[in-house]
Order: C-alpha cells, then structure tokens, then sequence
C-alpha cells in the first residue's frame, strides 16, 4: 500500500487484509464478527501503510539532514483517529465499501474508537491539527507530550451536577501507538546538589538525586494528507525505575513492594491533576517536568545519533516550540544537561537555549500566567533553581540594567523571580527571556501580548513578539465530519480544497444561486436529524431539527461567559411563561463544556444550565419553543457531531480575554453564523466574512478599560434593567431547584457581591437585542443560506496549514523535506 498512490488498493484486498487479522488476533473460526475485534483489525491494516511511510519519513529526513521542529505540548486533544487517518491517505471509500462486504457500517466501526485523552480545551486541539499540518505540508516535525492513563476524566451528570470519573480510554489498548524502549529516559527528582573541583581546577555541579523517575515513550504516527509524511507524535508514561521491591514483598510488605511504582506512575496519571492542594501543585509541577526532561534528553540522543558529539549544528537543525508555559522548564533542563553532562561553559549552553526555544502564548489571564514557588523548585529541582538565579541575574546585570540604568522598579518587573510574602518564579517571563520568538495566536491578543501583557520586554525587544493567529484543520473538521457538505462543495470547487481552503472562495459565486442554497440548508438539516438522534441518546430529550440550534461548545471559564447566555436563556422563559404565543422561532441552546475538578462557579454554572433543562424541557406551557440542552462529556469526537449541525455559533467572551479560539473558525466553516463579541479571531473572522454575515455585540476592548477606569458597578445595572433583574432574582429563589431556595445563588453572588470581572452585565441588553435580530434574519430562509454559505466560503485564512507556514518561514526557518521513493528499509529508533 501507498499513501500518496492507492492505484493498487481496492476494497477487495483491503477486506482480505482486514479478514486476515481478524482471523489472527481476534475470533475463532466460526465465530460472528465482533465490531471492536473489526476495528482493531481494520487499524492493523491501515497500519502495515502507516509504519511503513513513517520509516520512509524517517530515512528521507535522516538523509537530508533536515532541521526539525520539536513541538511540547502538555495537551493533545486527537479525537479518534481511524476515520482521520483513511481520510488523509485517500482510504475512506474503499474502506466503506470492504466494511460493507463484511455487513457492517464503517461510521458505526467508527464509534467503538475511543478519543484519545490527551487533552482539554483549544490548546490540545490546536497541537492536534498543527500535527495535521506539519505532516501534510511535508515539515520533519515530532510532538512530545504526556501518556495520560485516564486523560481530563470523563464527565457524568448526577442531579444536574458534574460528576468526573476516570476515562478509560486504553481500557482494550490503542491500536495506533507503539512503544520504543530504545529509547525510554531516567529523570532525577529531589536530592541535593555537591560542588565540586574537577581535575582540570574548574568548578562544577553534580545533583545527587533523592528519586529516580523512567519515561518510556510511545510513539503514535501522525499521517499528513495525500503525502508519503509520517510524523510522530511521542508521548512519555511514567515508571519506577525498579518496578518492585523484593526484599519488601518478601518480608510481607506486600503494598511496600508495590509503592515506587504506584508514586511513579501517578505522575502520567490524569491530565491536569487538581491542584488545591499543596500536594496536587506538587504533581502539576513534577508533572510538567517530567515530560520536558524526557523529551529534551531525547532530542539530544537522536542528534548525537546523527552529529556524534559535534555541537556546532545543533542550533541549526533544532527548534523547540513552547506551546504555552507548561514545558518551560525544558529551557532551565537543557542548561542542566549541556553545563552538567556536556561540560558547556555556561554562557555557551545560554547561547544555544536563546537560539533554540520559541514559545506561543495562549491567554492574559493572570491565573493561566504560571508561578511556581521557590520553594517548591529548591525541595524539588534544586539544580535547575541554581540555574534559573544564574539567569534571571544576568538578564538583570546585563540586559535590564543597560536599558534602563538603576531602575529598581523595572527590575522588579520584568524579573523571573517575583518578590512578596512567598517568592514566585514566573515561568511566562522565563519564557520570554530565553525565546529568540514570542507569539500571540490572533492579532487582538498580540497587540493586547505587546501592549498589556508585556509592554516592558517590548520595549526592549521589539522584534521578539509577534503574531501567528490560529488555524484548524479542514481535513477533520469539514471533509471528515461533514462529509455530506464536503461532497456538495466538491461538486462545485475545483481543486483539492482540503490541501488549499482558499479554494472555497469559489463558492461565494454560489451563494445567491437558489439551487445551491437549497442543496446547503437540505445538508444542514440532515445533519440536524443526525444530531437530534444523539441528543435523545444521551439526554432523553426530544427536540425539533425545524428549531434554531444555538450552540456554544468549549472549555467551562467564566470569561468564556457560558453564564451570559444562561442569563438570556432566562430571560426569554420568562417572555414565553408571560406570552406562550411569543412570536419566537423555536430555538434549541445546545452546550458541551467541562468544568475544572477544583473551579467551584464553573461547576455552578454547569449546574444551572441543567437545572434549567430540566424544567424548560418539561413545561408543557411554553409550546415546545424553547429547549436546553447540555451533551455530556464533551469531546472531539461529540464536536464533529455538533458542529456540522449548529445554525448559531456563540462565541461571547469578554473582550480581551480569548486569545483566539478555534471553536468559532470549525463553526463558521460548517455554515454556522456567529453571534460574537469583537475579542480573538472572532474579529478576523468578521474581517473575512464580511461584518454583514456576522452578529456581533458588546464592549469592545478599549470601553471595556474605560468602564473598569470609572469604577464599574454592576449593581447600577442590575437595579436598571427590570428583566435582567428579574432573571437574577429567579436564581435565589427554589423554582430551578425545587426544595432548594437559592440553589443558583453562586452564579448571581458573582456577578453583584463579586464585581462581575468579566461583564456579564454589561454586555446582557446588546447580547439580547442581537439575538432578536438572529430570530429575524433566520426567518428569511435565503437570506439565511447566503450567508452561511459565504462563512464557509470566506474561512479559508483560518486553515492551520496557513498558521504552520507562517510558523516555518517567520519563526522556525524551517524547509519542506524532499519526498523520495526510494524502497523502504527498516531502521531502529527515531
């Protein structure tokens, strides 16, 4: 098999293969096919492709020589992978038809795959489709991350609260990964640090470590689109390194015995372990440094695999992106290991590390800006602690002083170490002292990056910050989810507009013709069926696709303001309760969100949209004109089933506060029209689509600063707004939650007693009034499709193919690797 030429492969030897490992590994002869046993084989077959290109991959770039971009990430957010996969190697129809032969649905195989649990929110996801990318594009890119056991966790509703339990998501083995025990890694934790003279007089450090840590890596191939590129994503679990204590268990300690190892691997245990406790920040931080110190030794074992001990290239064939500060303390571990192992001189190893790292900042969040105390750093990393003092003073001597001479305030600024009652390392200012590159993810966040976050270090580096705005990939979230629309723009698009989205700018020749607009909304509504299955299945209720489905799909956050539209929701119960024969279209709201184990509104908020299901969905009185909804468990693979169906996109930030987001471009691309304030990408999208094709409401930056200038007070709004004050008095009252008066108190006690941080209430009066014009313009059925046909039309920026060459060219100088087609011969390791 080939990727990039399946001339060979029809359904026929694709279901002999698929038949061949069915026998082998899965039933006996006469049994009935099981679905998981079909889908395991089907993936062993895509996998005899798979590996073979990816030792291709492998031989070409090692031939070549060719600079490599080493993407950490502590999330990936991946979805199921079998439907991706067959799309991007050109497999999928042959596969529907094999799968068929066998009498089985490929869709349903689909199912039994379990989403990879690597992730949570945008940031996993956007790591997701820049693999995508890197791999269609032909870059030699590897991403390293984490190799969760049981990923965020797995959410349930119990009495409209969110229940987590573990997600077992390797429950039967993941058939796309592989381990490589050539090259699994020893990290130290703990201990002390010695100096010491060596034989030369020069002075040196040697860290006696307290603990000892193994991270094995398993490889899971990432497969670019119609290219021979197979990249790797490696992911590190933690072990012991003895698995067992013999003399222990001899004794009788039999739990003793077992120990090292259940401390050792409850370090990959959960992504994002909660960290209320000292104990829980402890792991975060552990956490993190494991999978930067594993992947930082593995960079340099595969460089000396190719340069020996000649370092003199290793700035020219590395880069090391920092996706956020998760992975900073990769800079502060690469210092380690060139002074301590290599023998660097110090200011040589501080030379490398400025060349090396780039680093993408992802919020202006205060409490998303990690610290970590000294403290912890001394007890846990005290080498690193050392080092991190050796730069944050020559920054400060060198850099600092000879910009601004003597000013005991800029240097208290812009220094890693943040002085109070308890010492803080800022691991956002490592970052950005160390990186040669530092980008915001949309030209808002990146002017707000210069102007808000790090006005200072722009002072004195004003080419180091710049901007690269998000991308997603089309291939999952338009050609893969949505297939029946990607069949009906590839009736009209010429050229492979998954490899090239601007090619969807044809369209909007399209999107007056009547015909067109008919053939779009009937691919819309289907997929509205689809999802009104689903719904049922795993909500119980029932609703209309005739309705206006309204959705909002993201990470809990209270600037993401699910609670504003919670608040509206409220509001038009009430105008129905008054006047059941409201002149209303019918509207379903639809969430999916997860809420942080530890962020109590958050869970609050999820509480109350549920609570309001449950007594919206049931009240016979209100004619079946408005539903709520919340989807359990959201995650990619729930996403590609929403979003193909969404009429409305709520993408209501406070703004300022989204970097970017990604969710509001997978929507747009879908057809799905935008109801938005101007923060993030949003504002690029409204630029690209035309402000005509979008609904967007509320303060704006700059009125946001003014209103927090003069003093803002929710209050004042409350008291003169009679149905939002209506909405909010409803909350302390039992009726959502019958025997609990003030059931929902905590979502109106932030927004008065609080001093609503994200202005909620401010933006309430313009978010309603613009749903009252997205009531009226959905009524006008062409007007409608023409203009969700231009947001697909319009979305092509916003590929993430466009996002990596930017990255290539302006930040990593990075070069496409040459593809050969050269027998392929096997090789060990990376």
């Amino acid at each position: 098999m080939s990727l990039s030429n399946n001339t060979s492969i029809n359904s026929e030897n694709f279901k002999a293969k698929v038949l061949s490992y069915l026998n082998y590994t899965a039933i006996d002869l006469g049994q009935q096919i099981d679905r998981k046993a079909l889908l395991k084989a089907i993936c062993l077959t895509v996998n005899d492709t798979i590996f073979s290109e990816l030792q291709s991959t492998k031989i070409n770039n090692s031939k070549q020589l060719s600079r490599s971009i080493n993407y950490f990430s502590l999330e990936y957010l991946m979805g199921r992978m079998l439907s991706n996969n067959l799309h991007n190697m050109g497999l999928y129809e042959i596969a529907v038809d094999a799968v068929s032969d066998l009498g089985f649905d490929l869709e349903d195989i689909c199912e039994e795959g379990h989403d990879l649990a690597l992730g949570n929110g945008g940031l996993g996801r956007l790591a997701a489709c820049y693999l995508d990318s890197l791999a269609s594009l032909d870059f030699n890119a590897i991403g390293y991350g984490i190799h969760y056991e049981h990923g965020l966790f797995e959410q349930q509703f119990h009495q409209c609260r969110q229940i987590e339990t573990p997600d077992e998501w390797r429950e039967y083995g993941n058939p796309w990964e592989v381990c490589r025990p050539e090259a699994v890694q020893e990290i130290s934790l703990y201990g002390n640090v010695e100096t010491f003279t060596d034989d030369e007089g020069k002075v040196r450090k040697i860290w006696h470590a307290g603990q000892k840590i193994k991270g094995v890596p398993w490889d899971i191939p990432i497969v670019g689109y119609r290219t021979q590129t197979v990249n790797v994503l490696r992911l590190w679990e933690s072990r012991a390194s003895s698995h067992f204590d013999w003399e222990a268990f001899n004794a009788g300690d039999y739990q003793d015995a077992h120990s090292a190892q259940t401390q050792a691997e409850t370090i990959s245990k959960v992504l994002y372990p909660n960290d209320e406790t000292a104990k829980g920040k402890e792991l975060r931080f552990i956490q993190q440094y494991f999978f930067s110190a594993c992947s930082i030794k593995d960079i340099i074992r595969r460089y000396q695999k190719q340069h020996g001990n000649d370092w003199s290239k290793f700035t020219d064939k590395i880069v090391i992106q920092l996706n956020d500060t998760h992975p900073t303390i990769a800079i502060l571990e690469l210092m380690r290991v060139l002074i301590d192992e290599h023998e660097f001189i110090w200011t040589d190893a501080w030379q490398v590390c400025r060349k090396i790292f780039a680093y993408t900042n992802h919020t202006l969040l205060p409490e998303a800006l990690e610290k970590w105390s000294v403290r912890m750093f001394e007890e846990v990393l005290p080498r690193h602690l050392e080092i991190l003092y050796g730069i944050n003073e020559n920054f400060l001597n060198n850099e600092v002083n000879a910009k601004w001479p003597d000013d005991k305030a800029m240097r208290s600024r812009l220094s890693i170490i943040e002085e109070g009652s308890q010492q803080m390392v800022r691991m956002a200012h490592l970052c950005v002292v160390t990186s040669y590159k530092v980008n915001g993810v949309a030209q808002l966040h990146s002017a707000l990056v210069k102007q808000d976050l790090f006005p200072e270090f722009n002072q004195l580096w004003p080419d180091k910050l710049t901007n690269v705005t998000n991308g997603i990939t089309p291939r999952r979230w338009l050609k893969a989810c949505n297939p029946e629309l990607a069949e009906l723009i590839s009736s009209k698009v010429k050229g492979d507009w998954a490899k090239s989205l601007n090619l969807l700018t044809q369209l909007t020749s399209f999107a007056n013709d009547t015909q067109f607009q008919i053939d779009f909304m009937a691919v819309k509504h289907r997929n509205k069926i689809k999802l009104v299955k689903e719904i049922e299945k795993l909500t119980g209720y029932a609703v209309s696709p005739d309705a206006i489905f309204d959705v909002m799909i993201k990470r809990l956050h209270e600037y993401k303001r699910q609670h504003l539209n919670l608040i509206h929701i409220l509001a038009l119960y009430r105008r129905l309760l008054e006047n059941p024969e409201l002149d209303m279209h019918p509207r379903v709201f639809i969430f999916g969100a997860k809420a942080a184990p530890g962020y109590y509104l958050a869970k609050e908020i999820i509480y109350g949209i549920n609570c309001l299901a449950e007594k919206i969905n049931n009240d016979g009185r209100i004619n079946n004109k408005l539903k709520v909804i919340f989807m359990p468990n959201y995650r990619v693979s729930l996403a590609e089933k929403i979003i193909p169906a969404a009429d409305v996109s709520e993408q209501i930030s406070t703004a300022g506060k989204e970097a970017s987001g990604t969710g509001n471009m997978k929507l747009s691309l879908n057809g799905a029209l935008t109801i938005g304030t101007l923060d993030g990408a949003n504002i690029e999208i409204a630029e690209e689509v035309g402000r005509e094709n979008i609904f967007i409401f509320g303060n704006t930056v700059e009125e946001i600063k003014e209103l927090d200038k003069n003093g803002y007070d929710p209050l004042k709004i409350y008291c003169a707004n009679p149905e939002l004050k209506a909405c909010l008095d409803w909350l302390d009252t039992g009726f959502f939650t019958p025997g609990k008066p003030g059931g929902l108190s905590a979502i109106k006690s932030s927004l008065l007693e609080e001093g609503d941080a994200y202005k909620v209430l401010a933006d309430f009066q313009c978010y309603s009034d613009t749903h009252k014009k997205i009531d009226a313009a959905y009524r006008n059925k062409s007007d409608w499709a023409r203009m969700a046909i231009l947001n697909t039309a319009k979305m092509g920026k916003f590929t993430s193919d466009r996002s990596i060459e930017e990255y290539a060219k302006n930040i990593w100088s990075l070069s496409k690797t040459e593809l050969s087609s050269e027998p392929i011969k096997l090789v060990k390791g990376r």
